[in-house]
């Protein structure tokens, strides 16, 4: 039997009583009067039979069929919405700017931007990259992706990947160098450093955490970016520091190998990041809920196992 729904008010307030735990509270948010709201409770409990509310000595509290309805209906609102949403992105084409970094944009986003196409056939996609943050009014960017800490003033932040950092090398590599029995084996190899942000985990920082503080490198090879690093360690020329988004294909296919399964966090991790109230931007949405559901899929795989979004 199909039970007869209520007017969108009366559901209104029925998720904002069980969000405030007030009648009172329910109405500001609302701006409606208290006595409208309990009217619309009541209509509801009328309606369909069931007790939503009780009073208590503090106040009121929710049932259980009230709390399951609820939430029910909150999330039926926000399917609502994020339809309404996608639909308003698809009926209209837009350009959809995204600043990332070089070596992100290279090993992550664009061999993957091919799914995200599918979906908004009408959203153009527009990609500069940048190692520093960009001014998003002076650049006309839409979104910028960052590794950092979570602190971007005056922007909206969404944490997107949080990776570990170990080292890498290919299979061929290991045949002719053999397989080093310990972390501080490796001193013997050659290693591979980065020229870029200090403040970034390195090899010093890897060694600490594998139990051999105190290591200072001074001599090797040296690039200006974790990707040209990486590229050099595919041709043989060493050993990589990798971050576990840079390599998940190459070790999923066996091009490169892990060495050493140490737990190591990476100190930083990647945000979507974009100006403070344009979060909720249709097509700011919808690139956000791709790419939140293509790093779920990426951190499920075993090559990322230890990494989590």
């Amino acid at each position: 039997m199909l039970r007869k729904l209520p007017p969108i008010s009366t559901l209104n307030a029925l998720v904002a009583v069980a969000r405030y735990q007030s009648f009172t509270k329910a109405a500001m948010a609302l701006n409606v009067t208290q006595s409208a709201v309990s009217h619309q409770i009541k209509l509801i409990e009328d309606l369909w039979g069931v007790k939503l509310f009780e009073r208590t000595g503090h106040g009121i509290a929710t049932t259980d069929a009230g709390k399951r309805l609820a939430e029910l209906t909150r999330e039926y609102f926000e399917r609502i919405g994020q339809t309404l949403d996608d639909l308003r992105v698809v009926s209209s084409h837009e350009t959809l700017r995204i600043d990332t970094l070089q070596s992100f944009a290279v090993k992550w986003l664009v061999p993957r931007l091919r799914h995200f196409d599918e979906l908004y056939p009408n959203i153009d996609v527009w990609i500069s990259t940048h190692d520093q943050f960009v001014d998003f009014s002076a650049n006309a960017i839409d979104i910028a992706i960052r590794l950092g800490d979570g602190r971007f003033p005056g922007c909206h932040t969404t944490l997107l990947l949080q990776e570990e950092v170990f080292p890498v090398c290919t299979p061929e590599f290991l045949e002719r160098m053999g397989v080093p029995a310990s972390p501080r084996d490796l001193l013997r190899y050659p290693l591979l450093l980065r020229l870029g942000e200090p403040s970034h985990m390195n090899w010093e920082d890897w060694f600490a955490v594998a139990g051999f503080p105190g290591v200072k490198l001074k001599e090797g090879t040296r690039f200006p970016d974790t990707n040209m690093a990486l590229e050099a360690a595919m041709d043989g020329l060493g050993v990589a520091l990798a971050r576990t988004a840079h390599v998940v294909e190459e070790l999923a296919a066996g091009y490169l190998v892990r060495l050493f399964d140490i737990p190591c966090p990476s100190n930083v991790a990647y945000y979507l990041v974009c100006p403070q109230g344009h979060e909720d931007r249709p097509n700011i949405s919808a690139f956000r809920r791709w790419i939140q559901n293509e790093v779920a899929t990426m951190s499920k795989r075993p090559e990322a196992a230890r990494a989590s979004a």
